[in-house]
């Protein structure tokens, strides 16, 4: 399978190791795109692309280009767009229902969504929407057994609207709890960060998936404090709450498990060996790139030939 696969150049998460996992996993031409190059699809595929040599081209990209060129996107055969916020379509947030409606544009296009509940309920408004789960960067961030000085904390931002509710509950667990939020610069600094906290506070607040800093921080052997996002999302994933991860849904609840593992020191250190051992046996890099390359393999779904309007425009270069 010959796959075209196009990702941001510029973006503040490091996600070469996850483009090696897609890579070694096909014959896979990746090609990383500006932000200008972004912004004028069908220049770029003009200049730089022959469509007819891939059976599959992907797109990783920013969402508000993508929905701002639709119609020359329309043109394109054998997409997959690979997607790791379309929660936001079901979030009050300024994308609220604009996936649905620019995969309403795209039908035959498959979705390969990030969250499980959230690729469910895309297939339930009709899209071939599949599920491949975040990960973590093996190769960055890992457990280095040191002494962990901080025992609280959240590291992430908090600055989109999209993260209103984590910046409310991070807030309100501040004024009880002795709470370090802070933010790192991506690679070193991050895995040194992670590996100094004991209780990491994940807080995706009604976002419906769990975030990427989940799996770094089990894979770096923090006890992951996670907001519950539901049954169906922790079964898929092999959360087990007070197992391999501490699940709640409020500030109480959270309250009252931290107290049973601060009596209970040897609970936490279990709890974080196991979700450690979760995270590197499911959710490297690599295992997630691989399994993104067998979910764009099954056929796609027919795309109807191109109207004589669209041909118009594509051989007008408009």
């Amino acid at each position: 399978m010959r796959v075209l696969f196009l990702v941001q150049k510029e973006q503040r998460a490091i996600l070469d190791r996850l483009y090696d996992g897609v890579v070694a996993n096909c014959d896979c031409d990746l090609r990383w795109l500006s932000s200008d190059e972004q912004r004028n699809l069908r220049r770029y595929f003009k200049r730089e692309v022959d469509v007819t040599r891939y059976d599959r081209i992907v797109f990783f990209l920013r969402f508000k280009q993508e929905i701002r060129q639709v119609a020359f996107i329309r043109t394109l055969p054998n997409l997959v767009i690979l997607e790791h916020d379309a929660y936001q379509n079901y979030i009050p947030c300024k994308y609220t229902g604009a996936f649905s409606a620019h995969y309403r544009k795209l039908p035959w296009a498959r979705v390969i969504s990030s969250g499980f509940t959230v690729s469910e309920r895309l297939r339930q408004e009709g899209f071939d929407a599949v599920f491949v789960p975040k990960g973590y960067d093996e190769r960055l961030l890992t457990d280095r057994g040191q002494p962990r000085d901080i025992e609280l904390a959240f590291v992430g931002s908090t600055a989109s609207v999209a993260y209103s509710g984590r910046k409310a509950l991070l807030e309100e667990l501040g004024q009880v709890e002795n709470l370090v939020v802070t933010r790192t610069k991506s690679g070193e600094d991050y895995c040194n960060t992670l590996n100094r906290i004991r209780f990491f506070v994940s807080a995706d607040v009604g976002m419906g998936e769990y975030m990427i800093k989940n799996f770094e921080a089990m894979a770096c052997g923090c006890v992951l404090l996670a907001f519950d996002q539901g049954e169906a999302e922790n079964r898929v994933l092999g959360l087990q709450d007070m197992h391999n991860v501490v699940l709640y849904d409020s500030i109480p609840t959270l309250r009252q498990k931290l107290g049973i593992l601060r009596a209970d020191p040897a609970l936490a250190e279990r709890i974080a060996a196991k979700g450690r051992e979760l995270a590197v046996s499911g959710f490297s890099f690599s295992q997630v790139g691989r399994s993104i390359v067998d979910h764009m393999r099954p056929p796609l779904r027919p795309r109807p030939a191109l109207t004589a309007w669209e041909r118009l425009r594509l051989k007008l270069g408009f």
